[in-house]
């Protein structure tokens, strides 16, 4: 307590002197320096102001942030964040953080809240900035809470003080946060628990610090390394407490493939209406962020966690985790500062309805910043959706935060309507905002996932290829695994591959009559097990099943408990099944009945559920067009869609809604429209239409979409018909923005007609497809690779890190497999883009011209000048050899001669385009899937 208050009683001076505001940087020594980074003088107008300044780095190489040191007081400031871009939102001195922090993609660098004392770094650690790929410009993030501390107009210079050094670092430093978007505290409840977890698939990282937040109601905060079932502690803390950046008391290391879990316990005693998690003060949040470092050739400067992966899990949580920390008043007074009301007013907050002049937000330490400004801003819409939560309140509330962004005044009303599921307001509370990242994402990146996109072509900049590229993995067993028709694809939870066939049948022109009725059934179902699972690195079969069930599968999901759910065309069903059950635990549809009410389907195609409400989203299908929800016990709910119009595909009309992908961050949820070429996206629930993602590289067929949470969509389409040029390819999409950022198809073989796709967090992707009868592997390159090619130079070196990397990714085994595989693997890599013959051709023959003509000079001096000639052309060829290896930096950099080409590609070569259609391959092979051609192309207008 006495540290902390004497450290309270320092900030506070140093604050309000503008200590080292004249003097930015300070030299400390040869090759180290410190950064004054503060606020100009600031004065804020009104309580939760964000205001936000910036200060470049003023070297251009490549340095490193080794301590901080804060300059704050909670009299004046709720919170601090400090983030590393390459060029902040303005140019001002300060600005108001509504117009964003970067424009470009910001790390968090630093956090200080509730007068934190000052985060030391480890000796050897520092978070990496400068450089060709460093951070260029340092963006400091004030939040005023309450202006009371300003009534003498004094001016403010809080900030933070960095101390950077030249000297590399072998270990960089990064930020892991943890936090729940779920959780629901009933009132007067003692003990809530909400739990986090994910898998780690990185490299090893070693943990130093931790910080807890939660609002009022949280009482302990722990997080865990889970390895074998053993659970080691990383910190637990009271939020309660002064929230600083703890260092962890015995070293942690995290390896692949260990589990990352956390728990903050509640409670809702005091409280008469449920607790959500939100930014104001009535809301609660569960965080808990974790320092790391990495060797500094793997680091990864940020990562975020804010799912329960595994739930039963928590079972054997420790019993310190659920055993609140006791925090004596006086240090309750001094850690939340001239916010903690009295007794009485404390009262009056949880037992009435506040008055919206009095609500004040608390920390906002992470992503929620700018949602709670935004928020603040129309304080009308922010009543009637707290304290009438209904669906007409919630769109208003997503509306007004689009025209808050764009600076527009829209008039609106708000009307009164039944109450929704409390699950599903926090999902829509929630999960549509917390990836608003503070600031983290540009402003007109913002723009576009707060607002309603327009519909029509989405814009795809061929320079911008994003931070990764998808290759095929060349040494993928998989691809000779004996399968039938491939139709759907899945990850379980513990990232196994789930793959669904058709054994022995298949779909061709006899499968069905005019009214979709199944012709075979005389045959019997397939005798082969459907469902086989797989190690996503070996393609090693892990468990199979589903043999004596199925006539023709189709889809494959798996829902947050690890159940599978498939469709089956023929028998014009859904299931829902266990892993290690024969017995579905639940049949949709009437088993070989096609129809079009409540009680059948017709050829229903996939299925999606809802991780947070439970509903079951079937989408219904090859003849009917429409997507139908379920309760999760079955009970039919609603149905939206109809067919497309003869003028033109309209918002809401299929022609054959074939895979789709569910959106829990932004509570969408997404459909391959594929005759249609197109991407459709609605509202949970109320099936209300969103936004439209369409492409001309699309072609004419889209087949299946998948998400992978943090903002990537994946998809793959159709061959080309007769005359139309679009290859048939998978496709990377910001699903923010809906614009295309990467493209891939395989090297072995080619796409014939890829049916499903599914991709894991690590941008793992596997293709399956229905006519090749084969599961393609892809993986991504990640950054190095990418800053090879931004230098115009092929560096080996980066390009073996990348395929390390991506082979840990997958298969978490020791390091000296991976150097005998290496070889064959950048043998590989090489044939993707640049032959390696051609390479190293390239190489040689140069060198052997050299040597020739360099021989041949000095056999002609020698002749005619003797010996000492001889003795002055070997010097000078030495030097010319020594200029020849000086430029070149260490080798013969090919970078900027193949760059400079045009059409130059990773691949090597441009693919000549397939001509021909599926229709003339299924007439020439009748194993082929009648599905692909089933919905024809719209027929001309009837001439007059």
């Amino acid at each position: 307590l006495s540290f902390f208050l004497r450290y309270k009683d320092t900030t506070r001076s140093l604050s309000n002197e503008c200590l080292g505001s004249n003097r930015p940087v300070i030299s400390l020594g040869l090759s180290d320096f410190a950064l004054d980074i503060r606020m100009p003088g600031v004065t804020p107008k009104q309580s939760d102001t964000y205001l936000c300044m910036s200060v470049p780095l003023l070297v251009d190489d490549e340095a490193y942030v080794v301590d901080f040191k804060p300059h704050a007081s909670m009299d004046t400031v709720h919170h601090m964040l400090l983030f590393g871009c390459s060029e902040p939102s303005s140019t001002e001195n300060y600005w108001d953080c509504d117009e964003g922090t970067c424009k470009d993609k910001s790390n968090i660098l630093y956090a200080w809240a509730r007068n934190a004392p000052p985060t030391r770094l480890p000796k050897g650690v520092g978070f990496r900035v400068g450089g060709e790929t460093g951070s260029k410009y340092f963006v400091l993030q004030v939040h005023y809470g309450d202006i009371s501390a300003f009534r003498d107009k004094h001016k403010d210079c809080s900030g933070v003080t960095l101390h950077l050094t030249h000297q590399k670092q072998p270990l960089i430093a990064g930020m892991y946060l943890m936090m729940s978007v779920n959780t629901v505290i009933p009132p007067g409840e003692k003990v809530v628990d909400a739990d986090i977890a994910c898998h780690y698939k990185r490299f090893p990282m070693h943990l130093f610090a931790y910080r807890v937040h939660t609002h009022r109601l949280g009482q302990v905060v722990s997080g865990y390394r889970v390895r074998n079932g053993q659970w080691t502690l990383i910190g637990r803390q009271s939020p309660q407490l002064p929230q600083a950046f703890y260092p962890v008391e015995h070293p942690v290391d995290i390896r692949f493939d260990d589990i990352l879990a956390a728990r903050c316990v509640f409670s809702g005693e005091g409280r008469t209406t449920e607790t959500h998690i939100g930014g104001t003060a009535n809301d609660e949040m569960c965080n808990f962020y974790i320092m790391y470092y990495m060797e500094a050739k793997h680091a990864v400067s940020y990562m975020t966690c804010t799912q329960n992966a595994n739930p039963e899990m928590f079972r054997n949580i420790p019993q310190e985790a659920n055993i609140p920390i006791p925090v004596k008043p006086d240090i309750l007074k001094m850690a939340h500062g001239h916010h903690e009301e009295s007794k009485d007013a404390d009262k009056s907050t949880l037992l009435q309805q506040p008055r919206r002049e009095e609500e004040e937000v608390l920390d906002q330490g992470d992503f929620y910043s700018l949602l709670s400004k935004l928020l603040g801003e129309r304080e009308d819409v922010v009543h009637v959706h707290k304290y009438n939560p209904t669906e007409k309140a919630d769109s208003d509330l997503v509306a007004e935060i689009a025209n808050v962004v764009q600076k527009k005044d829209l008039a609106r009303e708000v009307t009164n309507v039944d109450e929704r599921d409390n699950a599903v307001l926090v999902r829509d509370r929630i999960h549509k905002f917390h990836r608003l990242e503070s600031t983290l994402r540009p402003p007109e990146n913002r723009h576009f996932s707060l607002q309603q996109p327009t519909r029509g072509e989405g814009s795809w900049d061929k320079e911008h290829t994003g931070d990764f590229h998808i290759e095929e993995v060349v040494d993928w067993p998989g691809l000779d695994l004996k399968l039938g028709q491939v139709s759907g694809l899945a990850l379980d939870h513990e990232n196994n591959l789930v793959v669904f066939h058709r054994g022995d049948h298949v779909w061709d022109e006899n499968s069905f009559d005019s009214k979709f009725v199944y012709q075979q059934q005389g045959v019997g179902p397939i005798e082969q097990d459907t469902i086989l699972v797989l190690n996503p690195s070996n393609a090693q079969l892990l468990h199979s099943m589903g043999k004596n069930l199925f006539y023709l599968p189709h889809g494959l999901s798996i829902d947050q408990n690890g159940n599978y759910w498939v469709t089956d065309v023929a028998l014009q069903q859904v299931f829902k099944l266990r892993a290690d059950d024969k017995e579905p635990l639940l049949m949709l549809g009437t088993a070989l009945q096609p129809g079009s009410d409540k009680n059948h389907f017709c050829q229903p195609t996939d299925v999606a559920v809802d991780p947070v409400t439970g509903s079951v989203y079937v989408s219904d299908g090859y003849c009917n067009s429409r997507i139908v929800q379920f309760s999760a016990s079955g009970l039919f709910l609603k149905q939206w869609g109809e067919g497309t119009s003869s003028d033109g595909a309209r918002p809401g009309q299929f022609r054959i809604p074939h895979s789709l992908a569910l959106i829990p961050e932004f509570s969408q949820l997404c459909i391959a429209d594929r005759e249609n070429g197109r991407i459709q996206c609605f509202e949970l629930g109320s099936g209300q239409f969103i936004r439209e993602i369409k492409h001309k590289s699309f072609g004419r067929e889209l087949f299946a979409v998948s998400y992978v949470p943090g903002g990537l969509l994946f998809a793959v389409n159709g061959m080309p018909y007769p005359g139309e040029t679009e290859p048939v390819q998978g496709f990377v999409m910001n699903f923010s923005t809906g614009e295309i950022i990467d493209t891939f198809s395989p090297v072995r073989k080619s796409f014939e007609m890829p049916h499903d796709v599914v991709a894991s967090e690590d941008k793992t992707v596997f293709v399956g497809d229905v006519h090749a009868r084969t599961v393609w592997k892809f993986t991504s390159t990640e950054k190095v690779e990418h800053r090879s090619v931004k230098k115009a130079g092929i560096e080996v070196q980066e390009v073996k890190e990348t395929i390390i990397e991506t082979k840990l990714g997958n298969n978490p085994q020791s390091t000296e497999p991976l150097k005998k595989e290496e070889k064959q693997h950048l043998v590989h890599q090489a044939s993707a883009g640049v032959s390696f013959v051609l390479i190293t051709t390239l190489l040689i023959i140069p060198v052997v011209v050299l040597l020739a003509i360099l021989a041949f000079v000095r056999w002609r001096k020698a002749a005619a000048c003797g010996a000492d000639a001889e003795h002055k052309i070997d010097s000078s060829s030495g030097r010319i050899l020594g200029r020849l290896r000086g430029k070149g930096g260490g080798g013969l950099n090919l970078g900027n001669f193949f760059a400079s080409h045009k059409g130059y590609s990773r691949k090597g070569f441009d693919r000549l385009s397939t001509e021909g259609s599926d229709q003339e391959k299924d007439e020439d092979d009748g194993t082929d899937s009648e599905e692909e051609y089933s919905a024809p192309p719209p027929p001309a207008a009837p001439s007059s």
